[in-house]
């Protein structure tokens, strides 16, 4: 009896020790891979480019524009992002007669990534790609305004289509809508809304990008930071989202200082995501707030932090991964 006893418990003994030896392997989120496609190196390089001198400013309706709506098209392509519209056209065309008086026609740029599931809802990833020109002989080549977010788009973009390119694309599709005339009060996304590509009604959230690439006073101690706005003015599932995906993958410091009512800065009326807001899709508005160089010359490529700008790009992603792959479409409750 007491060697059976014996056996038992140095089988039991065995047993447990090897137990203890075996290591459970979680599959790490999918989410990461593509996000770390997102890299330093070429938000760096398509931001150097796309705020350098060549494209004059990219005022609205003139050349240098024009320039910049031709690089963001051949971006998209080679990135093998299609465009929604079709026949190789990334361009949503804006006539002069809907802009103020005295510029010239304009476009949207456009790229898609439809989605596997429910293809028919539609997440937008906007950032004006327009400046302001040139005033004085000299050129105004808005690197954080709005440089930064543009290129953001661009790496968005392409970790979308590399996810959809292995046969995890998001379950709901992505429109990347780069608007023009922002700067001239925010005629390039009310062209959009007004003359959407999908039902208005499909589109289910906007994440508006708009200076992301620097620091303002309130921050130069504590950087690792993004302002938001808007992410709880019309569904608080959003909020909860984007909370969640910061703390899942990012940790950034979220401020909503210019989310409040009373912000006298009035930010949340002042960017591209505020025309969807108006037509009751839910915004969040991405933004690091105002510094020395805002709307002037010195507002350049060398001043723009890019780790900072790589961390705040991946945030934007992660956020729009989690909104395309829920079970249920965000609900508005506000």
């Amino acid at each position: 009896m007491k060697l059976l006893f014996s056996l038992a418990l140095l089988v039991l003994t065995s047993y447990a020790v090897n137990c203890s030896k075996i290591s459970v392997e979680i599959a790490p989120d999918p989410a990461i891979k593509y996000a770390n496609s997102i890299t330093l190196e070429e938000l760096k390089e398509n931001l150097y480019e796309f705020a350098s001198d060549a494209y004059e400013g990219r005022n609205t309706g003139e050349l240098g524009q024009k320039k910049a709506a031709a690089f963001l098209k051949n971006q998209y392509k080679n990135s093998g992002v299609a465009t929604p519209i079709g026949n190789d056209d990334y361009f949503q065309e804006i006539p002069a007669s809907f802009l103020p008086a005295g510029i010239k026609d304009s476009e949207n740029v456009v790229a898609f990534v439809a989605g596997t599931t429910f293809p028919e809802e539609i997440i937008v990833i906007s950032a004006h790609y327009d400046h302001i020109g040139t005033e004085n002989g000299e050129i105004y080549n808005g690197a954080d305004d709005d440089a930064s977010g543009t290129v953001a788009v661009l790496e968005i973009a392409e970790a979308f289509q590399l996810a959809a390119n292995d046969g995890k694309g998001p379950k709901r599709s992505l429109l990347f809508l780069n608007v023009t005339a922002e700067e001239k009060g925010l005629f390039g996304s009310k062209w959009y809304v007004e003359n959407p590509l999908f039902p208005i009604k499909n589109h289910v959230a906007n994440l508006n990008i708009d200076m992301v690439g620097r620091v303002d006073d309130a921050h130069k101690n504590k950087p690792n930071f993004i302002y938001l706005i808007g992410a709880d003015k019309l569904s608080s599932e959003l909020h909860e989202v984007s909370e969640e995906a910061n703390k899942k993958f990012v940790n950034l410091d979220l401020d909503y200082t210019f989310n409040d009512e009373n912000d006298p800065n009035r930010f949340y009326y002042r960017s591209d995501h505020y025309n969807f807001a108006k037509n009751n899709i839910p915004v969040i508005f991405y933004f690091n707030g105002v510094h020395e160089d805002y709307h002037k010359a010195t507002d350049t490529p060398e001043k723009i932090n890019y780790d900072l700008l790589t961390k705040r790009t991946k945030l934007i992603f992660y956020t729009a991964w989690e909104i395309a792959n829920r079970t249920e479409r965000l609900k508005l409750d506000k």
